[in-house]
């Protein structure tokens, strides 16, 4: 078992990082115009937030990084989880900078990203298959059980990874709402990695990751000074991502994300069923927002999908240990 005072070293190294680099990084995007581009076709109550700086992601991604390099090395393990977190924030960098660039809520096409998705999360899932071997691929949620399923487990992780991040960056729309969920899923994964896979790499990532979230919630919780961007979003989708792929734990992500997964699946029923009948079930997807246009203030809605996202873990914790 990791010790807890390691775990919360780690952790507060990575808050205090984002506490002194935020107050310098929102002014310089201020100065530059890095703005969010706020969607038209999203709740009227958000056009206020056009302007507010985005690509504060850039201050989470610093801090994992960082603080995860310090306090594990340059060890194969970390520096595969870190390119995953950083890869995908890469792709949401560029997404972010050609909407600040273009004066759009658009940035890359989805055949852009996908591609980019598909390139990194098989590099990801092929090196993990090589890595395990005849080993465990998957842990079964409440069997506590293994299972390998051969060169299969190749595009079922990469189907997760891409998923995991995809539904991450969904949730990422109201102020304090993906940082304060994956600061709790964050806590389910140290403690799995700390204590029963004894996964002192992960465990420091996800430490790193709470720190790191908590801390981006000092400028982020309503009114948000600042935004992660598809930048910090999809970072976070990657470290999520890492986590449970670096710990055999992909089957959980549902659970322990169940808010995630469902802020996607909202999406996608919306879409099928607007194609195929011209009405809607949700008021407006993702999730988050159909709460709101049914008169939920923001803070609520934040602030009930966090109280979810606890009772979630826990499940996971059931689950799992």
């Amino acid at each position: 078992m990791i010790s807890l005072k390691v775990l919360t070293v780690t952790s507060i190294m990575s808050f205090l990082l984002v506490i002194v680099v935020g107050p310098v990084l929102i002014p310089v995007l201020h100065k530059f115009k890095f703005g969010q581009t706020v969607r038209d076709d999203g709740p009227q109550s958000h056009l206020k937030k056009n302007g507010t700086p985005t690509m504060g992601g850039l201050m989470i991604i610093i801090s994992i990084l960082l603080v995860s390099l310090i306090r594990v090395g340059f060890s194969n393990e970390i520096l595969m989880a870190l390119l995953c977190m950083f890869g995908f924030g890469l792709i949401g960098f560029l997404d972010d900078f050609i909407i600040i660039k273009r004066k759009r809520s658009l940035g890359l096409t989805p055949k852009q990203k996908i591609v980019l998705q598909v390139v990194l999360s098989f590099v990801l899932a092929y090196y993990r298959y090589v890595t395990i071997g005849d080993g465990t691929q998957f842990i079964v949620p409440f069997l506590n059980s293994g299972i390998n399923i051969g060169i299969i487990y190749i595009p079922i992780v990469m189907v997760a990874i891409i998923g995991t991040v995809n539904a991450v960056n969904l949730t990422d729309g109201l102020d304090g709402l993906a940082s304060g969920i994956t600061a709790v899923v964050s806590v389910f994964f140290i403690l799995f990695a700390s204590v029963i896979a004894n996964n002192f790499e992960i465990s420091q990532m996800g430490a790193a990751t709470l720190g790191a979230c908590v801390g981006f919630l000092c400028f982020n919780v309503n009114p948000a000074k600042i935004f992660m961007g598809d930048t910090g979003s999809m970072a976070l989708g990657g470290a999520v991502a890492a986590f449970a792929l670096f710990t055999n734990t992909v089957l959980v992500i549902p659970i322990v994300g169940g808010i995630y997964f469902a802020e996607a699946l909202s999406v996608m029923i919306q879409v099928g069923y607007y194609k195929r009948t011209k009405k809607r079930i949700f008021k407006m997807a993702p999730l988050h927002h159909h709460y709101e246009q049914s008169g939920w203030p923001e803070t609520k809605v934040v602030f009930v999908f966090w109280i979810v996202a606890i009772v979630l873990a826990w499940i996971g914790i059931v689950a799992m240990f």
